[in-house]
């Protein structure tokens, strides 16, 4: 019985499937040119650059998970979460308290305002 829903699923298109081993290999690459690279910079100017280039992603992805909604910007119950999150993190509240209290407002808000 197994074998025969095993023999049902369809791999899908081999395009997709080459795209993917090919971005998994650019994004090992790119990575291990990181490892390779990163203590031979020298310039400060470069330096200071590349250390900024993770936290200005990460507020990126930020951004477009909270104000993203099917492809438009709007404004819902996850910005309640993430003021929320801001003031913990400001106010120096240990992680876990950050996400506890912005997953609460989230749901809070999610209630009061459908």
């Amino acid at each position: 019985m197994v074998g025969r829903a095993l023999a049902r699923i369809e791999i899908g298109n081999p395009v997709s499937w080459a795209a993917i081993l090919v971005l998994a290999v650019c994004s090992y690459l790119f990575k291990l040119s990181g490892l390779l690279i990163g203590n031979r910079i020298q310039n400060p100017l470069l330096l200071r650059s590349v250390s900024l280039i993770p936290p200005a992603l990460f507020c990126s992805l930020i951004a477009l998970q909270t104000f993203e909604t099917s492809g438009q910007l709007g404004i819902d119950a996850r910005f309640a979460g993430l003021v929320v999150a801001l003031i913990a993190t400001w106010r120096k509240v240990p992680f876990v308290g950050v996400i506890v209290s912005a997953m609460i407002a989230t749901a809070l808000a999610r209630l009061a305002f459908g």
